[in-house]
């Protein structure tokens, strides 16, 4: 018989679930900083680090999921205080409810079985470092939106696993395409989080807080109208992750990344999170019924891209893909009509399965030995909806249009505004120095480095002769009473500290450390 007592008390230990494989990762990020050898020879390493960091956080699921048949689920618990100000208080909180503690489960068993799967797939791969840190980044990020118990903790999980998915889509660097995928994916999950930020924005006015359980009891203030605001938001972002219509595109892009990270991102997990996050949603979503009709049809038209796009494809992977669009795509229509439970089942099952036809790909491309199934007769005989799934219904094309091309000409006049009336109204030169760096950079012959010192950044009209003026007084001061003054050991340890932040200038942007840089920066904004 197994004491109660002694599981209860792994109930505050849940916080190590999500951060277990974020420290794995940490591990592998400042060992390659500090210069770890490149090549095979700390490939199994890594990998036994990644894998018992991530059977570590399994084991203590499963003890959750022990005091759960034991004693109950233990809901929402609260570990401390993340930060307060004013009316916004943001806990360390955890949701421990049947649902998210299943899922959770699951999650960092395939999680498991993805990393075992990729120490032999990805051995001697160049970036095998890198790929272990994308994944490990990822399963901690998924956990965490799965058991984050506020909407903030479970938008750090969202962001840090949009980022992950960024950096294996553009796995491989030297492929423009490849890293162009992943730009394009990380941009369009953008406007995701932006519904994300605005719904928690709403949550708090409407409800008082953060927390998922406050979504089970009536609105404190708002209102209808701020129930709707908060219900659009957090359905913007979920369409958004899941790849739904019609940011369904950015999906078809996401495959450039090696098998095993399409396995858990777009086949087995992240696809699912926008599913989760309405299911969690569900006390909220029932208040507005009209946001439920339209989250039913628009599942059924990405089912239908789906099914039909994936008739006209040729590889494996995108076969799959398409595929996974098409069944999230009825898990959505199934939470627009309500019937949320039934929706989880279907996720459970479907991540299951998926995960395992992804990984068994490469095996069964090898096996089978013939090209892909032929397009149905039926479709070919319907020209024009045969040419509408070949070009995937032109939603890419209508995204481009419609966004890029839109926030592409607002950046030329925003441009072209600076140029022709703000830089004369303060008296800048016609060309910013940014142009003269790049014609450093070029070899153009009108090298910067060409021009006399005298000649960069004078100044034009009134506010510039001012600017100017007040500059020459600075300089002669700062020449004759502070340089001068301090002797020539201070002009020649100026020097020195000059050469040597030129060398940390340049050691910083190698690749390596802009990419820790990145993630820091990350860190500290989340």
């Amino acid at each position: 018989m197994i004491d109660s007592g002694m599981v209860s008390s792994v109930i505050p230990s849940v916080i190590l679930v999500p951060l277990l494989p974020w420290l794995a990762a940490a591990w592998i990020g400042v060992r390659r900083l500090a210069g770890g050898p490149p090549g095979e020879s700390w490939e199994k390493t890594t990998g036994r680090v990644s894998g018992a960091a991530n059977l570590l956080a399994l084991g203590l699921l499963l003890a959750l999921d022990v005091q759960a048949l034991l004693q109950g689920a233990p809901g929402p618990v609260r570990l401390g205080e993340w930060f307060a100000s004013g009316p916004w208080r943001v806990p360390i909180g955890f949701h421990l409810d049947p649902l998210s503690l299943a899922l959770a489960t699951l999650m960092a068993l395939i999680g498991f079985l993805a990393l075992r799967f990729s120490v032999n797939y990805m051995h001697r791969e160049a970036g095998f470092q890198r790929f272990f840190l994308g994944m490990n980044l990822f399963t901690g990020a998924m956990l965490l939106i799965l058991l984050a118990g506020n909407a903030v903790l479970a938008f750090v999980g969202w962001e840090v696993a949009g980022f992950s998915s960024w950096m294996l889509i553009g796995y491989a660097l030297d492929r423009p395409i490849a890293t162009g995928n992943a730009n394009r994916a990380f941009i369009t999950n953008r406007i995701g989080d932006a519904g994300f930020l605005a719904a928690i924005y709403f949550c708090q006015v409407t409800f008082g807080g953060l927390d998922w359980d406050l979504l089970h009891g009536p609105a404190v203030q708002g209102g209808p109208l701020n129930i709707g605001l908060v219900a659009i938001g957090f359905t913007v972002a979920a369409l958004a992750k899941s790849g739904q219509v019609p940011f369904s595109p950015w999906i078809a892009r996401a495959l450039d990344g090696p098998t095993p990270s399409s396995a858990l991102f777009y086949g087995a997990v992240m696809v699912h999170a926008g599913v989760y996050l309405m299911i969690r949603l569900e006390p909220l979503l029932v208040q507005v019924p009209w946001l439920l009709i339209l989250i039913a049809g628009i599942g059924a038209l990405t089912s239908i891209y789906g099914f039909l796009g994936g008739l006209v494809l040729s590889d494996v992977k995108s076969s799959l893909m398409f595929s996974t669009t098409a069944q999230v795509g009825l898990m959505f229509v199934l939470c627009g009509l309500g019937w949320f439970e039934a929706a989880a089942w279907y996720l459970g099952l479907h991540t299951c399965f998926r995960a395992f036809q992804f990984l068994h790909a490469p095996a069964l491309m090898a096996m089978a030995g013939r090209g892909a199934r032929p397009v149905p007769g039926w479709l070919l005989r319907q020209r024009w909806l045969y040419s509408a799934a070949l070009q995937r219904f032109w939603l890419e094309q209508a995204g481009d249009a419609l966004l890029a091309s839109s926030t592409l000409r607002m950046a030329t006049d925003a441009d072209a505004l600076e140029h022709l009336v703000i830089h004369p109204l303060l008296g800048l030169p016609a060309q910013a120095s940014a142009i003269a760096s790049l014609a450093v950079r070029e070899g153009s012959p009108a090298n910067a480095l060409d021009m006399p010192l005298s000649a960069v950044g004078q100044g034009r009209g009134l506010v510039g002769s001012l600017i100017q003026a007040v500059a020459s007084l600075l300089h002669q001061f700062e020449e004759r009473m502070v340089l001068q003054g301090g002797g020539e050991g201070m002009m020649d340890g100026l020097r020195k500290l000059g050469r040597r932040l030129v060398r940390i200038d340049d050691i910083l942007s190698q690749p390596r450390y802009l990419m820790f840089m990145i993630f820091i920066t990350l860190v500290i904004i989340l």
